[in-house]
């Protein structure tokens, strides 16, 4: 048996932990708290089995449709991946050679750095200010160009926005492709689909995910706009099917009901406000998160030992040990009665 040396030296990522137990509050994974439309159930009972017979639409033509009602584009400017780890994992293949590398901000989404390695490509970090604000990206390091520059915002697991201008003054001057990766943007004040659509626009795909706000993070559907060019550089390099039938008529009923993902969301952020206000009461450092977690630094303990202290009490919450994260813990938003069992624990853990 052959295994490429590039594999069996991979680290690969480690999504969080999935506990089994009904009995326990999972904030952990950034999952939305409440369901997703109403109209998944009535197309979902409503569907017509005999249709499986068939092979999807590969290139999901009522979906882009509608995703370009909502963003005022062409569908050829939108690509659909199984996912977002999908969408970017084709990019790392339509838009880095094997001589180039792949850049994104340090912290932020770990997939990043396996998806470099995967494609055994350097992986270039650009290590963000001690209070996780913006830094100008690194572009090249050791006579490589970085191709491809992923860039989260808001960032995880910081929950911060960067300044527009900033993103948009990179974006202008970068010679390689930049993805914007908005899985937290309907959780946030602003985005930067704008520049996406923009005329004129070029390097600049914008990211977008069903997962979060949507509340469909066990369907696996994520979509980007983005340049006309890059777009279908992108359909050339993905999996003829990709996305099945069944996942193409949620994600419509779905994407049809943007006013119940709005209702949602806003109440994802009224708790993220009470939650973050109570935890400042108590001495805690909470930044002005953007997106549906908050990554806050407790007042008395150490991260890692509220970590394992809620753990034991059955709540779910993600710890990053490391120079730049392991003074914090990421806390998803959950319910109003999730929120006051998490915030009850942590009283006791403070006394």
């Amino acid at each position: 048996m052959r295994i490429a040396s590039s594999v069996e030296k991979l680290t690969p990522y480690t999504p969080g932990e999935q506990p089994q137990d009904v009995d326990v509050i999972k904030l952990n994974t950034n999952e939305n708290p409440y369901p997703p439309s109403p109209k998944i159930k009535e197309v979902l009972s409503s569907f017509d089995i005999d249709k499986l017979r068939r092979y999807p639409d590969p290139v999901f033509n009522a979906v882009r449709k509608r995703i370009a009602e909502i963003h005022g584009c062409e569908i050829d400017n939108i690509f659909i991946g199984n996912g977002s780890d999908e969408v970017l994992s084709v990019a790392a293949k339509a838009f880095v050679q094997n001589d180039e590398a792949i850049g994104s901000f340090d912290p932020s989404y770990s997939l990043y750095k396996t998806l470099a390695a995967i494609r055994d490509v350097k992986f270039v970090s650009s290590f963000l200010n001690a209070d996780y604000s913006w830094t100008d990206p690194v572009i090249s390091k050791d006579g490589i160009d970085v191709a491809l520059f992923l860039l989260t915002n808001p960032n995880a697991p910081t929950s911060l926005s960067f300044p527009k201008e900033k993103i948009k003054a990179f974006a202008s001057s970068y010679k390689g492709v930049v993805i914007i990766d908005e899985a937290y943007a309907d959780f946030a004040d602003e985005n930067m689909m704008d520049l996406a659509i923009a005329p004129g626009n070029e390097n600049t795909i914008v990211m977008r995910t069903l997962s979060k706000s949507y509340s469909l993070a066990g369907l696996r559907l994520g979509y980007c706009v983005g340049p006309k060019e890059l777009i279908e550089a992108m359909y050339k390099v993905k999996d003829s099917y990709n996305i099945d039938m069944i996942a193409q008529v949620v994600a419509l009923a779905a994407l049809e009901d943007v006013e119940w993902m709005k209702a949602n969301a806003e109440r994802v952020r009224a708790t993220r406000r009470r939650l973050t206000d109570e935890l400042r009461s108590r001495g805690w450092d909470v930044p002005e998160s953007q997106s549906n977690f908050i990554f806050a630094k407790p007042a008395k303990r150490p991260a890692q030992e509220i970590f394992n202290k809620l753990r034991e009490n059955h709540i779910f919450v993600r710890y990053f040990p490391g120079e730049a994260t392991g003074e914090r813990l990421r806390i998803s938003i959950g319910t109003e009665e999730e929120t006051n069992r998490l915030l009850d624990c942590l009283l006791k853990l403070d006394k």
